[in-house]
C-alpha cells in the first residue's frame, strides 16, 4: 500500500475562530486582496478589524460560481494593487476564486496553460502568494483541497485549476457563519458535503486516513443534516455539518470522488443549477447503479463499503445497501431535491452529457467502471 495525504498547512476550527484571522494575516503580508461573495455585510467585520490593525484591504467581489476570466480579472486587480495575501471568504465559489487568484498573481502567463480540459494544464510555474480561506457554508470543502473549479461560458463547462501548491496557506473554520444559512442552501450544501465523504469513502483510491475521515464525517451528517436544516438555529447540528464539509474536502483531496461528481462538473456547465443540487438528485440513483453493477460484476469488498455506508447512515447495525439508498432517497424528498428535468436536462441531452462525463477526472474513482447504458439509466432515473 502507498497513498500520500496533502492539506492546508494550517486549519482552525471553531465556534468564533474568525476573528482570529487579522493577527494571523498580521504575519503573512501588508496588503491583503479581500474576495467575497454578493453580501457587503458578511466581510464588514473582518474588513474593519483588518484595518484596525493596519492591514490595507482590497476587496474583490464573486458574485456567482467563478468564471475563467473573472479570476483573471481578480488576479491582475491584486497585482496593480500590490497584493501580497490574498483572504477568501464566502461559499465554496468565493474560496475556489480566492485560490485561483493567489496562484494567478505568480504565475502571470496564460490562464489556459494551466487549465484542464480545456487548457494544456501544465503544473504552475510559481508558488501563490499566500492564502487564507473563510468557508461561510458547509458544503465543498474548498478550504482544503488544491484545485478551484472555474467556468468558462464560452466552452460550456467547468474545468479545475489545480495543483498541490494551491492548498491554502490557512483554513479558519467557523461554525458561527453558517448559521445564517437559508433552508434550501443548507440542503444543497450539506447534500453535497455527504456526497463527497460517501463518494471519497468508496472510492477505488481511498485509503485508511481517507477512511477515518470519511466514517466521521457520514456519521455526523447522519444525525444532523436533517436537523440543520429543519433548525438552523441549533449549534451543535451547524458545527456537525461544518464539520462534515471539512471532512470532505481533506478526503476527496486525497482520495478520488465517482460517478456523482464525474456527472455533476459537465453539467454544471452545461445547465444553469447549482452543483450541490445536481449531486443530491444524483447521489441515490448513482449508489443504486453502483450497488447493482457491483453485485452483478464487481468486488465484494467494494460492495461492503455500501454495506457499511448503510449501516452508518442508518444507525442500524444489520442494515444492507439497499437501507442506505432508501435513506438517502428519503432525504432528498424531505429536502425537495428537484428532478433533472427541473434544472433544464432533458433526454435528447442524454448522450453529450454521458459523453462528457466519461472523460471527467472524478470518473476515475468510482468503484466500477459504468457503460454507456449504465451512465444513461442513472440518468433516466433522475430526470
Amino acid at each position: 500500500m502507498r497513498f500520500e495525504f496533502a492539506t492546508a498547512s494550517r486549519i482552525v476550527f471553531g465556534p468564533g475562530t474568525v476573528q482570529e484571522v487579522p493577527s494571523s494575516a498580521r504575519g503573512m503580508g501588508k496588503r491583503v486582496m479581500l474576495v467575497t461573495g454578493k453580501s457587503r455585510q458578511r466581510p464588514a467585520p473582518l474588513l474593519k478589524a483588518l484595518k484596525k490593525i493596519g492591514i490595507k484591504t482590497t476587496v474583490f467581489q464573486v458574485p456567482c460560481e467563478p468564471t475563467v476570466s473573472l479570476v483573471c480579472q481578480g488576479a491582475e486587480r491584486a497585482r496593480q494593487d500590490d497584493c501580497d495575501l490574498v483572504v477568501g471568504m464566502g461559499g465554496g465559489s468565493v474560496v475556489d476564486g480566492a485560490k485561483a487568484m493567489a496562484a494567478l498573481v505568480t504565475n502571470d502567463g496564460d490562464i489556459f496553460d494551466y487549465l484542464e480540459v480545456i487548457g494544456r494544464g501544465r503544473p504552475l510555474d510559481k508558488d501563490p502568494i499566500p492564502c487564507i480561506a473563510i468557508p461561510t457554508t458547509a458544503g465543498t470543502g474548498a478550504e482544503v483541497t488544491k484545485n478551484a473549479v472555474l467556468a468558462s461560458p464560452e466552452h460550456g463547462v467547468k474545468v479545475s485549476l489545480r495543483n498541490p501548491r494551491m492548498l491554502p496557506d490557512l483554513a479558519v473554520v467557523d461554525p458561527d457563519l453558517t448559521h445564517t444559512m437559508p433552508p434550501a442552501l443548507t440542503a444543497s450544501s450539506g447534500l453535497d458535503a455527504l456526497t463527497q465523504v460517501l463518494e471519497s469513502f468508496v472510492s477505488v483510491k481511498s485509503n485508511p486516513l481517507t477512511d477515518s475521515l470519511c466514517r466521521e464525517g457520514l456519521k455526523r451528517a447522519s444525525r444532523s443534516l436533517r436537523q440543520a436544516y429543519h433548525h438552523g438555529e441549533d449549534r451543535t447540528a451547524r458545527e456537525d455539518m461544518a464539520m462534515v464539509s471539512l471532512l470532505s474536502g481533506l478526503a476527496l483531496a486525497n482520495a478520488k470522488l465517482g460517478a456523482v461528481h464525474g456527472f455533476a462538473g459537465p453539467m454544471g456547465g452545461m445547465f444553469l443549477a447549482p452543483h450541490g443540487v445536481i449531486c443530491a438528485r444524483l447521489l441515490p440513483f448513482v449508489m443504486e447503479a453502483n450497488v447493482r453493477t457491483l453485485e452483478a460484476r464487481g468486488s465484494a469488498d467494494l460492495l461492503m463499503r455500501y454495506v457499511e455506508v448503510a449501516r452508518i447512515l442508518t444507525e442500524k447495525p444489520d442494515a444492507k445497501a439497499e437501507d442506505g439508498i432508501a435513506w438517502v432517497h428519503a432525504l432528498c424528498s424531505d429536502f425537495q431535491i428537484p428532478a433533472l428535468s427541473d434544472l433544464g436536462v432533458s433526454e435528447d441531452q442524454f448522450m453529450e452529457i454521458v459523453s462528457r462525463a466519461k472523460k471527467a477526472s472524478s470518473m476515475k474513482g468510482n468503484p466500477i467502471v459504468l457503460t454507456d447504458e449504465e451512465m444513461t439509466r442513472i440518468l433516466e432515473r433522475a430526470v
